[in-house]
């Protein structure tokens, strides 16, 4: 095959074009190419979609401008727990952490449920402790902690006390980053890491560790990793979905990746977006909000950068 492609994406939600200073719009933008870019040199070195994936969000996972990892955001009681998980197309492998504190990667923590585990799925004390045992590294809090999370937090506590009774802004709900990848032997993969939303109840748990919903990889449909509504993901099997559509109804990646977010999600109440690559490497990026965080390198290898849906 020989072919390879990535795409990856920081979040999606209200991203006005007002408040997007240009400096800030510029770091976005670099940040997402350095991810894309760092993801895709594993690729077109001969390296497994797998380790591509991880790569990417990583790199995500350790810049303070995205919801994972070290950008995380905050819970109801003032502490990040974060969620993360990776899928092995080629294999039917996956793995995934959920409400881990100290995990400076949580990507990484997965990937190791999936590589070192007979499990899918470990939380919070056990996560930690396998990630301890696989010599991954291990942070105190104030390593997660960024002055812009904090007061969200603080905004969404005093709009609270003030009576408002509608959710969370949809700014400070969709905090996501993600990645999707073809190696050249041919093997899709995802990987997906969340902080999840501002003000969450304490052990809330989102979409991204939820294989089918937030994340999902089969070689022979594709791969898919979701931000958005959380809740509204999982119920709707939103990336599985996808993969179901191509597989028995044989829709095309793009077709069936915009009817799901566009319809299937959009009906439902629910707002995101996802990217999503096929065995052939076609990239999709479909989302229903204002904005989302993206970029992706594709077979011909043309990186593209957006954030609204004109860039």
């Amino acid at each position: 095959m020989n072919r390879c492609a990535i795409a990856i994406h920081g979040g999606a939600g209200t991203i006005s074009r007002m408040s997007l200073d240009p400096d800030r719009e510029a770091a976005y933008r670099v940040a997402l190419e350095r991810a894309a870019r760092i993801g895709h040199d594993v690729l077109a070195r001969g390296g497994a979609s797998v380790e591509a994936v991880c790569a990417a969000v990583t790199d995500l996972e350790d810049d303070a401008l995205f919801n994972a990892g070290r950008g995380a955001v905050f819970n109801a009681d003032g502490e990040i727990e974060m969620d993360a998980a990776v899928m092995d197309g080629s294999r039917c492998r996956a793995g995934a952490v959920t409400g881990v504190k100290r995990i400076r990667n949580p990507v990484l923590a997965a990937r190791a449920v999936m590589e070192k585990t007979p499990y899918v799925m470990l939380g919070r004390d056990g996560a930690e402790a396998l990630a301890l045992a696989q010599g991954l590294p291990i942070v105190t809090a104030d390593y997660f902690f960024t002055p812009n999370r904090w007061q969200a937090l603080q905004r969404e506590k005093a709009r609270r006390a003030a009576g408002a009774v509608t959710p969370v802004s949809d700014e400070d709900r969709h905090g996501t980053v993600g990645a999707v990848a073809l190696d050249r032997a041919g093997n899709l993969a995802a990987a997906t890491s969340t902080g999840g939303h501002t003000h969450k109840m304490a052990g809330r748990i989102g979409d991204t560790p939820i294989i089918g919903a937030g994340t999902y990889a089969e070689n022979a449909t594709c791969a898919v990793s979701a931000t958005g509504d959380g809740e509204y993901f999982i119920c709707l099997a939103v990336a599985h979905e996808i993969a179901s559509r191509m597989r028995y109804l044989n829709e095309s990646l793009a077709d069936t990746a915009s009817h799901v977010v566009m319809k299937t999600l959009a009906d439902a109440g629910g707002t995101g977006g996802l990217v999503a690559i096929d065995r052939l490497g076609n990239v999709t990026m479909p989302f229903n909000t204002e904005g989302m965080y993206r970029a992706s390198i594709g077979v011909d290898g043309r990186l593209t950068v957006g954030i609204h849906r004109s860039t």
